[in-house]
């Protein structure tokens, strides 16, 4: 018998997988926290599956979300992320993730972790909704509109509300699971 999931995560096994084993769940590691903020900013205009099926791509070509790495990027190292088919070959938003590089560094050295940063938003403990259908579930919300401001303030990029909110949702701070989701109790 089929499990009872959140509607958009139905459509094939790397969703179901994804849905089930990520999303939603607290995630404070920085790398991971950076990677998911700049691959919730690669999806800007397309889908999440798009990004989902090139995320091992996207280590290999993002020297594994090493942002020391990242922020010394070159104009060749651009070109060359630009040609390859395995990630979204987007100058903006290649050109962002480097900038975010750059940013992350300088909120960790500030915050002592980019984690303490970013929970801060939260009060470092996950929101927890009580949507019963997914057309309540708000694209964007004021928490996620403070996220982005300061976001922005701080030179990150493609880190609009929206994008905010999704970031919140993929790494736990925010659980949107639907009331009649399976994995709620488990998050």
């Amino acid at each position: 018998m089929e499990k009872t999931r959140c509607g958009w995560s139905t459509k094939d096994q790397l969703y179901k997988d994804y849905h089930d084993n990520e999303w939603g769940i607290p995630l404070h590691d920085d790398t991971r926290l950076f990677e998911m903020l700049n691959l919730e900013g690669a999806q800007a205009g397309l889908s999440w599956y798009t990004v989902l099926t090139k995320r091992g791509n996207y280590r290999k070509a993002f020297d594994n979300w090493d942002a020391q790495k990242i922020a010394r990027y070159t104009d060749k190292k651009v070109e060359k992320l630009l040609q390859d088919p395995g990630i979204i070959r987007n100058r903006l938003k290649v050109a962002a993730t480097i900038g975010n590089a750059k940013a992350f560094l300088a909120v960790q050295k500030e915050f002592g972790s980019f984690d303490r940063y970013i929970w801060q938003f939260v009060d470092h403990k996950p929101v927890i909704n009580h949507f019963k259908i997914l057309s309540e579930i708000p694209p964007k919300s004021p928490i996620s509109d403070a996220m982005s401001k300061d976001l922005l303030k701080r030179g990150f990029k493609f880190v609009g509300s929206t994008i905010c909110y999704a970031y919140m949702q993929a790494t736990g701070m925010v659980n949107d699971h639907l009331t009649t989701c399976f994995t709620r109790s488990k998050k």
